[in-house]
């Protein structure tokens, strides 16, 4: 097997089959961190590096562990050409993670580029990507017609206008492209600028919030106004589900504390924290939208990356002694039968009790694809593998790429739907199903149940 021929993490005909029957399906990718200001401009990449590492974290993670110093990851005196070579220079030490094959892919299948990455390949491939990446069809609209996306989410803050969803309303995305709900630093209370993130709400919906009620009508606002332009869920970043039930007495005591910016204890930010996410399921319950729960991500864990560059670059980890079940029991319960959630894990060994959780909930509570850390081959072949022996396989959301970059949707859910049929074949392989139910299962997990749960 050649390196990314068409026989790819494929083995045996009974994969080959299989994934021949979704390889052209569209991608519904229901999560993603898109730039949508750059892609209703229907901007151009002006250079590889744009389009690969200045905006990607997994790069730069990967390109630290090799030795590449951080001006040429995340510096400003330092150029993109001149960054794009060191991280060729480096690249054949990156073999063996998922960004080496993802990025590759890339290169291959939106640009034609076959080089492998590499010191001597580097100059070539700047020149030969800056040509592609100039042409008109390969303006950031095209490339998602061209990679047959049918709908993709975007992650969006309730002070967000929206402008840019509202112009790509007007462009040939339109019905494509949807906004989601995170309200994640309305309920992060025990960060030290959430009093600051709460006027910017007072000024971006011209109102005063003095109460925790005035708070959820607020996001309430922000919330009918995200359903205006397609948005069908909402999602939730937290280390901890916190789901507990409170009562407006005490969130609301809570609340004008952390308005005075008066300190708070830690019961008081999972009071408060439980409220918010409760009454943010409540409405995404009454129009029927999914509720997201990304659980797990423990942030900005090494201290010199947070304090010289800032958040969200590459410190993030899971814990495994994170508690999952015992915060998140009360909102499940509270919403059983009339509440879709999809749970995504960020450490696989959850993956067992969530698949227990996923069941025990009913047909309204599904488990993500491997996320994060996870969304390669052997993090989504495990989960594959193990899931439909626990809860149900075919009650799982589908892929979602995640991804902070155009060019790699189509790469990410390539790498999902090979690592699919891999996943079944063997199964078909091994006397556990009829291939022509695992072809109709794999049509189902990469394309039909995911536009279904999500209702595009």
């Amino acid at each position: 097997m050649a390196f990314l021929d068409a026989h790819y993490l494929l083995q045996g005909k009974t994969s080959e089959a299989i994934y021949a029957d979704i390889a052209d399906l569209p991608i519904i990718d229901a999560h993603n961190h898109c730039d949508v200001k750059a892609l209703s401009e229907n901007r151009c990449f002006s250079d590889i590096w744009e389009a690969e590492g200045a905006t990607d974290h997994y790069v730069w993670e990967c390109l630290r562990k090799c030795g590449v110093q951080e001006e040429y990851l995340t510096g400003k005196n330092r150029s993109n050409q001149e960054k794009w070579l060191a991280m060729a220079a480096a690249f054949d030490k990156v073999a063996g993670n998922p960004t080496y094959e993802w990025i590759h892919l890339d290169l291959k299948r939106r640009l034609g580029i076959d080089e492998l990455i590499s010191a001597e390949n580097a100059q070539l491939i700047w020149d030969k990507s800056k040509a592609v990446l100039n042409r008109p069809d390969m303006a950031q609209q095209e490339l998602i017609k061209q990679m047959k996306v049918e709908a993709m989410c975007s992650t969006d803050d309730p002070v967000d206008t929206l402008e840019y969803h509202l112009a790509l309303q007007q462009s040939p995305l339109a019905g494509v492209v949807r906004p989601t709900f995170r309200p994640d630093r309305a309920m992060n209370v025990y960060k030290p600028d959430w009093a600051d993130y709460l006027a910017q709400l007072e000024r971006r919906w011209q109102t005063h919030c003095n109460s925790i009620d005035d708070l959820i009508a607020v996001l309430q606002k922000a919330h009918d106004f995200f359903a205006t332009l397609g948005c069908k869920a909402s999602d939730h970043g937290m280390t901890v589900p916190y789901g507990y039930q409170v009562s407006t007495a005490d969130a609301n005591e809570i609340f004008l504390r952390a308005r005075d910016r008066k300190k708070l204890s830690k019961n008081d930010v999972v009071a408060f924290m439980s409220y918010v996410f409760n009454e943010v399921a409540e409405m995404d319950a009454k129009k029927d939208w999914v509720f997201q729960i990304h659980i797990g991500a423990v942030r900005d864990t090494r201290d010199s990356l947070f304090n010289s560059i800032g958040a969200d670059v590459g410190g993030d980890i899971s814990d495994h002694l994170t508690d999952y079940v015992t915060p998140l029991l009360p909102l499940l319960n509270r919403f059983d039968h009339r509440l879709k959630i999809v749970l995504y894990n960020m450490n696989p060994i959850h993956n067992a009790t969530l698949a227990q959780l996923t069941r025990a909930f009913g047909e309204k509570v599904s488990l993500g694809l491997a996320w994060w850390l996870n969304d390669s081959y052997i993090g989504m072949k495990t989960q594959l593998d193990y899931v439909g022996s626990v809860d149900v396989l075919s009650n799982l959301a589908g892929m979602v790429s995640d991804s902070r970059k155009i060019l790699s949707y189509g790469s990410r859910h390539e790498v999902f739907r090979r690592t699919l049929s891999r996943s079944l074949a063997g199964m078909v392989d091994q006397g556990q199903m009829p291939c022509e139910v695992a072809k109709r299962l794999a049509v189902s997990l990469a394309y039909e149940r995911p536009k279904a749960l999500f209702g595009f």
